[in-house]
């Protein structure tokens, strides 16, 4: 470890370093596109991103960029950092003080249900952990504008998550297990929808009282599942102090 970097920075560039290996894992990435993005613990109004040009497999620690609000590259070597990410994870990082994570994805699944004017559909429990946490975005355009910004966070409001309507999805976690997480399940939760539809066959969605059950449920998790998901997951990646 770096002398000059804090041990809950490092602990920080671990988490999100393995958060980039667990989207190629699970192959959720698009070559060297798309990002995930930590604020730093003790400095809030500066995040850790990666430099453009690596895939998503090859990302560790050391590899990530701190970049401030504006981004600006404020520490570390000079790379280059994907436009497009620093317009969408500042303008998040920035609005919402809870987000210490976001992560944003071009997956096949995730892109065709953006495409879809009924959007992700109640169908079954793993799209319910949305149930009354999804937003939408239309799509403006590559995310180049910083004009775009204040309509990307009004859209967003306080939601975990957020459809970019012709481009792709994106969570915000608490936590960095946490945006994983929501993304590993909205992705899912995509995929099954898709699934069902080319069935062909007529979709049965559950009764609205059983839809608002279920994400209360999630909402509560009784069992402790997040914490216990995470440590499972980083298990999967391990990443070398």
């Amino acid at each position: 470890m770096n002398a000059e970097i804090s041990i809950s920075e490092y602990t920080t560039r671990e988490d999100l370093a393995a958060v980039y290996r667990l989207i190629a894992y699970f192959g959720m990435d698009d070559i060297i596109h798309t990002h995930v993005s930590a604020r730093l613990p003790a400095e809030p109004d500066k995040l850790l991103i990666n430099r453009y040009g690596d895939l998503f497999r090859e990302v560790t620690p050391e590899s990530l960029a701190v970049i401030d609000h504006d981004g600006n590259l404020v520490r570390g070597p000079q790379v280059p950092i994907n436009t497009a990410g620093i317009v969408i994870h500042t303008a998040v990082h920035a609005a919402r003080p809870d987000a210490a994570c976001v992560v944003h994805t071009h997956t096949p699944a995730g892109v065709a249900v953006s495409c879809l004017e009924e959007g992700l559909l109640p169908l079954n429990q793993t799209a319910l952990l949305f149930h009354g946490h999804l937003a939408y975005h239309s799509f403006e355009g590559i995310a180049l504008d910083k004009e775009e910004q204040v309509r990307l966070v009004a859209d967003l409001g306080d939601k975990r998550a957020m459809i970019l309507r012709n481009h792709g999805l994106l969570t915000v976690g608490r936590t960095i297990g946490e945006a994983f997480s929501l993304m590993y399940n909205l992705e899912q939760a995509c995929r099954i929808q898709l699934a069902a539809q080319a069935s062909g066959q007529k979709l049965v969605l559950p009764p609205k009282e059983v839809q608002d059950k279920t994400a209360a449920q999630y909402d509560a998790d009784p069992d402790g599942a997040a914490e216990l998901e995470w440590l499972a997951l980083r298990r999967l990646v391990p990443i070398a102090a």
